[in-house]
């Protein structure tokens, strides 16, 4: 069941993805959140924020839309105060970092240099802030100088989650992996619209909001499957994974491991029940290891 991403062992590929999980805590009330691969922090920048007003969660046929807008403690605090008891747990521990601005990536890349957080995974996707973020995962061109500036600085391992929203998905990837990505995930939410009909105004204060859950599986896959064909580096995939069946979808698309989002809001206890039925489904099938499976989807 183990796998290496960036040199670093996991027990598992099934990493609990980031802002669905919070730190761990809630979840390890209903099972010991020691048993994943790994668990990605909530959303992390420099300074605390609130996150935003109004409706928040809203759901959609086969999906969820969010727009929570990155509330978080901030990076000082999560060092202080959350990241000890995650790295107790025994998965491995990423932090997800955000920022609403290149010098604010860099801020919060010198303090978890100086931790001890296995990886970083820098979100240049996310669509529910109004300035950095997804202004950073549009256009490859601009991506690539803010992976570069973080590389220079970043002693961690890093992975870049991101956004469907690209202009290309392949040519973001490769511009990633050529400023010094050590490993990508994909995909994040995709940019959406509510609208409540009674009231004649959008659903979210912020207009848009990102929309995941099982509804976006299949453009995920695809995503991952072009990303993967076209870069030399681990990539982790995501979006509306829910069963077994899923996850092995993925890795044979070519991802090395996976994270799990929204499911968890479904079934709280779906990361441990996958991760229980992944050694006897894969013998059921016929798999060995996977090294076997990864990427056959030519």
């Amino acid at each position: 069941m183990k796998i290496n991403i960036n040199g670093i062992t996991f027990k598992n590929p099934i990493i609990a993805a980031s802002g669905t999980f919070g730190f761990g805590k809630e979840y390890h009330q209903l099972y010991d959140v020691g048993i994943l691969g790994g668990i990605s922090s909530k959303g992390l920048t420099i300074n605390p924020k609130e996150g935003n007003a109004g409706i928040r969660v809203y759901e959609t046929a086969s999906g969820v839309m969010n727009s929570v807008g990155l509330q978080n403690p901030g990076v000082e605090k999560f060092i202080a105060e959350e990241l000890p008891w995650m790295k107790q747990t025994g998965s491995v521990v990423i932090a997800n970092l955000g920022g609403g601005c290149l010098e604010d990536y860099i801020a919060g890349i010198e303090l978890l240099n100086e931790t001890e957080v296995d990886m970083i995974e820098l979100n240049i996707s996310c669509p529910n802030v109004k300035s950095g973020g997804m202004a950073f995962g549009i256009k490859a061109d601009v991506a690539y100088e803010a992976v570069k500036a973080v590389r220079e600085k970043c002693r961690k391992p890093l992975m870049v989650k991101l956004s469907p929203n690209a202009e290309n998905i392949i040519e973001m990837g490769q511009a990633c992996e050529k400023a010094g990505a050590d490993s990508l995930s994909l995909v994040n939410t995709f940019k959406g619209l509510a609208i409540d009909i009674k009231q004649r105004k959008p659903i979210f204060n912020n207009l848009y909001a990102g929309l995941s859950g099982a509804a976006i599986k299949p453009i995920a896959l695809r995503m991952v499957h072009e990303v993967c064909k076209n870069v030399r580096i681990p990539v982790i995939g995501l979006g509306g994974i829910y069963t077994t069946e899923d996850v092995i979808g993925f890795i044979m698309a070519g991802a090395t491991a996976v994270q799990i989002g929204t499911a968890n809001f479904t079934n709280p206890l779906i990361c441990k029940q996958i991760i229980e039925e992944l050694p006897g489904f894969m013998e059921e099938i016929g798999i060995e290891n996977w090294e076997e499976i990864r990427g056959v989807i030519q």
